[in-house]
């Protein structure tokens, strides 16, 4: 089998849906937007219970971790089974072993696509998102031991502090992995997607990526998910696309939390341009 996972990796609430929403648009090629709640079908999570209850052939306890991390190798290669070139796959799991298991093993892993955000713009999402207050969301991501627990739909997703999943993606791999910064896709969309496209060795064709960038802007996929609803969002949120901008911790993020963020992350915001 082959090698044939392209992660879409990152923290939570850095980019990765949109992007994700992009690639949909821009492989259908169509005349109008790909309905949000379809798009996840181009890359499939690895979190999904479903998918591991498949592998152990009869309904399983999210709850047992250790038994849960022993079906994923079945779940990874039952995604590479289809012996495709390329399997786009969604992960928030950190490149870590978790209790002997490697989350994410260079035998099944073509490549990867990381994505970051400043993360005092991302600790005001992640908060929002998961209905945690400022404070609870600086302390989370600033947490080694966070992860996303179970739920009727997904399984435990280890993925530690900002500072360490950002390392964990971004140190020497076997493979090529590109890093996409969301400032710079906000910023400059059509460089950031047509480095994406050039990544997965899909060519690059002017007209249909600005209609991919215009199908997957953030007026369009807000009012979809007002008139649809989306997926994807949490039960603990109101909406899952919000203003979808940067430097919003300027008005939003309490003097307090900026100065724990920036000493709990100073390291990797400086080596990623954000800190002045």
């Amino acid at each position: 089998m082959k090698k044939s996972i392209v992660w879409m990796a990152s923290y939570p609430k850095s980019g990765n849906t949109w992007a994700r929403i992009f690639l949909a648009n821009y492989i259908s090629n169509s005349d109008e937007p790909v309905p949000i709640n379809n798009a996840h079908r181009i890359a499939m999570g690895d979190s999904i219970t479903k998918m591991y209850e498949r592998v152990a052939g009869h309904p399983i306890d999210a709850t047992d971790m250790d038994g849960v991390l022993r079906l994923r190798p079945g779940v990874l290669r039952g995604i590479i089974a289809n012996n495709a070139d390329v399997n786009l796959v969604k992960t928030h799991n950190a490149r870590v072993t978790a209790r002997g298991v490697p989350l994410i093993p260079d035998q099944v892993t073509r490549s990867a696509v990381y994505m970051l955000r400043n993360p005092l713009d991302m600790v005001l999402s992640y908060a929002r998102h998961y209905g945690m207050t400022p404070d609870e969301a600086v302390h989370t991501v600033s947490h080694p031991d966070n992860a996303n627990p179970p739920d009727e739909q997904t399984v435990t997703q280890f993925m530690g502090s900002w500072s360490e999943h950002v390392r964990s993606w971004t140190a020497k791999a076997p493979y090529p992995i590109l890093v996409l910064r969301y400032e710079d896709m906000l910023s400059d969309p059509r460089g950031s997607f047509a480095k994406l496209l050039a990544h997965l060795g899909m060519p690059v064709d002017p007209d249909r990526l600005d209609r991919a960038i215009r199908f997957s802007s953030f007026d369009e996929l807000s009012e979809q998910e007002k008139a649809e609803g989306f997926i994807e969002k949490s039960p603990e949120s109101e909406r899952f696309f919000a203003r979808g901008q940067s430097e919003q911790w300027k008005t939003d993020l309490p003097p307090r939390l900026i100065k724990k963020m920036k000493h709990a992350h100073r390291k990797v915001m400086k080596q990623y341009g954000y800190l002045e």
